[in-house]
């Protein structure tokens, strides 16, 4: 179930109270202003791409977490923890190393190496450390292949809440939904999709802070929550919750290690002003990841509290789980700031994939087959406006298609990138042979294995994900080709590669 499924089943009169109703037009009118200051500035290529590298470090870390935390940490995230319990607390558990990891091993390399390279997309960093445009070439194909499910994924979703909300049926809310995110976008590029990501994250932020204050109140604190779940079921509690041990780990491993490999958030990397100030960026983000995360962990235990106590029925849908808590108990100007969380959170991660899908097609696939386009920014501009229309489009199909598509995007991004982004920047052994084999096996494993799936023919052992077996097979692929091409490996890095490497 989508987002804007999980509030338009839970209740459709609701949503339309009119402070909820006005609280998303205020957001709207602030986007909107972003937008028209953003396309002022907005003068070239680099403006458009990766905003002038103009970025101060808390906007960009308070950007980053906005483009990481999507619908899901709002909707689906509580509906995990009220399914399965503390085992869900495995995704959110690795953002207390992921973020040191992307400052230590990523964004100073990626920032330096920009400086020095001219660099503005993530398969441009890869071409320059493997010096093969077949390398930025394939990691930008696999980019767009997962690009394209997630843009059309939260379309649909947005289009759904923005139905619930105005009635304004389910295809215009998709076009309106498309149309709202697009007008920033292709005009004020990355730069109205950065201070937009800020206000979205601190709109997610506060509302996140508020929603917890009142899942405390309304359940007798922690401890409340504690012994009325612990009262009816201990595994609900227990260490790895309800999930088999070997399962939570793997979401561990996949969104600890995957999460250097997610483009929409190591693009930012090449925006900051000034790269010395990266000592701020682990605690600045995992600061505002954590706040944000409140409500991700605290409405799903709340509301299996509720429902333990007797206080709430049973919950038809686990995505239930955060409409039905906050149209419960709290304010209707409370529901308001969730259901806009709610809207800033997909909206955020579409404009992210909106850049770097346009940067891929403009940018990187012409460098793949040795040619450079003219005037990047009015072709960037134009390529946004195609995918966005052909993301849309897609959208309407609102049933198992769009689901399928969105599903893998996450490992996919960590089966494709990890190896040759995050451990080429930092292993000098590493070849050109070796980052193209593991890119390759992390597409055709991850489309492969999701499909057997899809279509039941096939299935890992219990506890086995998809995108941990394809991002540690990818990883493997990338060791054992390096090591057999390891001769090659200090004439394919260049000495002001070299240089970034070392520092």
């Amino acid at each position: 179930m989508t987002v804007g499924q999980a509030l338009l089943q839970a209740a459709p009169a609701a949503l339309r109270h009119p402070a909820i109703i006005g609280t998303a037009l205020v957001y709207f009118v602030v986007v909107g202003a972003i937008g028209i200051w953003a396309t002022r500035r907005t003068k070239s290529a680099g403006d458009f791409f990766i905003a002038g590298k103009g970025i101060g470090v808390v906007t960009l870390a308070i950007a980053a977490m906005a483009s990481t935390l999507s619908g899901f940490a709002f909707i689906g995230g509580p509906g995990l923890v009220y399914s399965v319990g503390t085992g869900a607390v495995f995704i959110v558990l690795s953002a207390s190393i992921t973020n040191t990891l992307g400052a230590w091993v990523l964004a100073k390399r990626m920032r330096l190496l920009g400086e020095a390279r001219g660099l503005i997309t993530v398969p441009d960093a890869i071409g320059a450390r493997f010096r093969s445009p077949a390398a930025q070439g394939l990691s930008a194909i696999a980019m767009l292949v997962a690009i394209i499910g997630y843009m059309a994924t939260n379309f649909l979703a947005l289009g759904l809440v923005i139905d619930a909300m105005f009635g304004t049926g389910l295809s215009l809310g998709i076009w309106l939904a498309m149309l709202v995110t697009l007008s920033y976008t292709v005009t004020g590029g990355i730069l109205a999709g950065v201070y937009t990501d800020l206000f979205e994250g601190l709109v997610k932020t506060a509302a996140s802070v508020t929603v917890f204050y009142y899942v405390l109140t309304a359940s007798g604190g922690l401890t409340g929550i504690s012994r009325a779940i612990g009262a009816v079921d201990d595994a609900f509690m227990g260490p790895w919750g309800k999930m088999p041990a070997m399962s939570a780990l793997s979401l561990f491993f996949v969104f600890g290690l995957g999460s250097l490999g997610q483009p929409h958030v190591a693009h930012k990397f090449y925006m900051l002003r000034d790269p010395r100030r990266l000592k701020w960026y682990p605690l600045l983000m995992s600061a505002a990841m954590a706040l944000t995360l409140l409500l991700f962990v605290g409405v799903g235990m709340a509301v299996r509290a509720q429902v333990a106590l007797g206080a709430m029925p049973p919950l038809a849908r686990a995505d239930d789980a955060t409409p039905a808590f906050v149209l419960g108990f709290t304010p209707s100007a409370v529901a308001g700031l969730v259901f806009s969380g709610v809207i800033a959170a997909g909206m955020s991660t579409v404009n992210s994939f909106m850049n770097i899908g346009a940067a891929a097609i403009t940018h990187d696939l012409p460098r793949a087959l040795g040619r450079r386009v003219d005037n990047e920014l009015r072709w960037g501009r134009a390529w946004t406006l195609v995918l966005s229309i052909a993301a849309a489009l897609l959208a309407q199909v609102s049933g198992t298609l769009v689901a399928f598509l969105g599903i893998f995007g996450y490992g996919l991004f960590a089966a494709t990138l990890v190896p040759s982004l995050a451990i080429g920047l930092n292993w000098k052994g590493a070849t050109r042979e070796g980052a193209i084999a593991s890119i390759a096996t992390g597409l055709v494993l991850t489309l492969a294995l999701e499909t057997l799936g899809y279509f039941k023919v096939f299935s890992l052992p219990a506890g086995v994900t998809v995108s941990g077996m394809s991002l540690l097979l990818s990883l493997l692929v990338f060791f054992v080709v390096s090591w057999t091409t390891r001769a090659r490996a200090a004439e394919q890095l260049d000495a002001d590669v070299r240089v970034v490497m070392e520092i």
